[in-house]
């Protein structure tokens, strides 16, 4: 039965089933990909593999607060539009996310 159901919703609910899980690797002082198109209700995973700690920020918007090296943080998208964000301790790392 449960399976039925599961199918149900993937048909009548097309953000429930489409959500998708996306990367952004913070290396080399750098995010990437820079820019990033994803769809409401993905989620974000942004890794570093720098041996510094970084940030994603998008004011008013998003904050990761501290990743540590080897860490990740991750953000589920909640609205469409352009958000610029930046590593608030590097301040030349910047990246865009662009939610449709």
């Amino acid at each position: 039965m449960s399976a039925r159901f599961a199918l149900l919703a993937a048909l009548l609910l097309p953000g429930f089933a489409c959500a998708a899980t996306h990367e952004v690797k913070i290396e080399g002082m750098q995010f990437s990909p820079a820019a990033l198109v994803v769809k409401k209700g993905d989620k974000v995973v942004w890794r570093n593999a720098d041996p510094v700690p970084h940030t994603a920020t998008a004011a008013g918007s998003f904050d990761s607060k501290t990743i540590a090296a080897g860490r990740s943080w991750s953000h589920t998208v909640g609205k469409a539009g352009k958000f610029a964000y930046v590593c608030n301790l590097h301040p030349t790392m910047k990246g865009t996310l662009v939610v449709e």
